[in-house]
C-alpha cells in the first residue's frame, strides 16, 4: 500500500474579510497553480507572518478562502518567530496562538490559528475501502530513502469523496527523510 508523499510548506488560509484587509476591498485570490487536492490551489498572493520574535516573509496563501484564518508552519518556523504551538489537525484552532499577517494594503492580528499541521493522508472512499482504512484511523508510513530511511507514525487518515490520495508532511519532516517530488511511502497499519 504505497501513497504519494507531498511536502506541505508553510502557508496561510484566510477568510474573505482578512483577504480584503490585506489586499483591498473586493480582492480575490489569483490562482498560481492547482494543488493535488481537488479545488485547492496556491495563489499568487503572499503575506508576511509576524510573531513575537521574528517574521516570515513571502508566505503563500492557499485558496479558496475559508471560514477561519489558519497559519500552518513547521516547528522550526514557529520557533524562529517565537510562537509556541501545538501539533493540530487542520481546522482545530481553538486555543492556539495567534500572529500578525501583513499584506500590501493592511495588516490583521489573528487571535488564534497558528499550528503545526498533524501528519495526514488523504484517501478517496474507494481506496480507503480497498485498503481497509477508516476515517480518523492512525497510520504510519515507511520512507525508504538512501541514508535517511525512517518510519513516521501519527498520520491521521482523512477519507472523503472530495480528496485525492496523498500523504502530507511538513518541511521539517520532509527534510528529515530526504523527500523528493514523486516519492512514495509504504503505509503501515
Amino acid at each position: 500500500m504505497d501513497v504519494i508523499i507531498e511536502t506541505s510548506a508553510r502557508h496561510v488560509h484566510v477568510t474573505n474579510e482578512t483577504l480584503e484587509v490585506l489586499f483591498g476591498a473586493g480582492y480575490e485570490l489569483r490562482k498560481k497553480k492547482d494543488l493535488s487536492q481537488p479545488g485547492q490551489f496556491a495563489s499568487e498572493e503572499r503575506v508576511t507572518v509576524v510573531g513575537p520574535r521574528n517574521k516570515l516573509e513571502n508566505v503563500s496563501i492557499l485558496g479558496p478562502t475559508r471560514s477561519a484564518n489558519q497559519v500552518e508552519l513547521s516547528a522550526t518556523d514557529a520557533r524562529s518567530i517565537g510562537v509556541n504551538i501545538d501539533v493540530r489537525e487542520s481546522g482545530d484552532i481553538d486555543g492556539t496562538p495567534g500572529c500578525t499577517l501583513i499584506g500590501p494594503k493592511g495588516q490583521v492580528d489573528i487571535s488564534q490559528g497558528v499550528i503545526v499541521a498533524k501528519r495526514h493522508i488523504h484517501f478517496t472512499p474507494d481506496t480507503a475501502a480497498e485498503w481497509g482504512i477508516k476515517n480518523g484511523q492512525i497510520l504510519s508510513i515507511k520512507f525508504d530513502t538512501n541514508g535517511r530511511s525512517a518510519v513516521l507514525g501519527d498520520f491521521v487518515a482523512r477519507v472523503s469523496e472530495k480528496f485525492a490520495n496523498a500523504a502530507h508532511i511538513d518541511t521539517d519532516e520532509s527534510n528529515a527523510v530526504l523527500c523528493a517530488p514523486g516519492m512514495k511511502g509504504e503505509i503501515i497499519k
